[in-house]
């Protein structure tokens, strides 16, 4: 659950240069992964260029300036723009680390956001008609069933349930598999707000957590309609169905769920355990919705 992962945009900001031009900059954060992690604490990186010199091998060269400079190199590359996808890629190879395109990039969009607010303003050349926020608009996928090895079958279950903030105090305490934290100093809210989640309970536990481990995992939604369905949004826009929301009980646990989700500022969780006795999870994520 510790390795080290860097969340990387690389992109133009409102700042000219003495041809007009915008600087580009690649930003490159760590990105948290304990409960307890202080923002502050987190591996930053940035670096201008002007817009001819912008390529791949620039973009290495900052990667492997970056991994020089860091306590250790990252397992994994995080980034959010898909316009950018084929030299952020190509560069992270290039490096060596893979690369994944993600909307897991908490740390990066709030720190972007900081620089758009505080620093940008203040550096000569800054156009203030160029700047626009860090907001991203991902393309909407209908989502899909899960691969055939990966559907429930009649010994699976899953539950709607919450945690209060505090609760999630002694995580790293906690025996899980798979996973990934995210710090509540990220949120503003009160110690005994609820955190809804969602816990699959399932024989095949492992397995799922492995899988899902390998994806970039975003968030939790309900998809109403007809047929409500809870979703598992990962990548950059993909999209997977969990569970069939079937009667009316469970459409009003899962409309709470979302309620949940919005008082909390987003902050949700996916669990899997074997079932619901054991003190041991094969999968735990704390998750945010924008």
């Amino acid at each position: 659950m510790e390795k080290t992962i860097w969340e990387l945009d690389l992109y133009s900001r409102p700042i000219l240069d003495e041809n007009k031009k915008k600087l580009w900059e690649v930003l490159i954060c760590e990105s948290p992964t304990n409960i307890e992690q202080s923002l502050d604490s987190l591996f930053r990186y940035s670096k201008f260029t002007d817009s001819r010199s912008v390529n791949s091998i620039w973009l290495c060269e900052a990667i492997n300036d970056a991994i020089a400079q860091a306590p250790e190199p990252p397992s994994r590359i995080r980034f959010f723009r898909r316009q950018m996808n084929n030299m952020i890629a190509k560069a992270c190879t290039d490096a060596g680390i893979p690369a994944s395109p993600s909307r897991r990039t908490y740390t990066l969009r709030r720190w972007l956001q900081e620089r758009l607010e505080n620093v940008y303003p203040q550096q000569e050349g800054y156009d203030e008609k160029a700047a626009t926020n860090v907001g991203v608009q991902y393309p909407a996928t209908s989502p899909v069933r899960l691969p055939d090895p990966l559907r429930g079958d009649k010994a699976d279950k899953w539950a709607l349930v919450s945690l209060q903030v505090s609760d999630f105090v002694d995580m790293k305490e906690w025996d899980i598999a798979f996973g990934e934290g995210l710090p509540l100093a990220m949120v503003d809210i009160a110690p005994e707000t609820k955190i809804p989640g969602l816990i699959i309970f399932s024989p095949r536990a492992m397995p799922i957590a492995a899988w899902m481990s390998d994806l970039e995992l975003s968030y939790l939604r309900l998809e109403p309609g007809d047929r409500p369905v809870l979703c598992l949004e990962t990548g950059i826009s993909d999209s997977w169905i969990l569970a069939n929301v079937t009667d009316e009980q469970t459409v009003a646990e899962a409309q709470g769920f979302e309620a949940a989700k919005q008082q909390a500022e987003g902050l949700h969780f996916l669990a899997i355990q074997s079932n619901p006795e054991s003190e041991s999870f094969a999968g735990f994520w704390v998750l945010k919705a924008d």
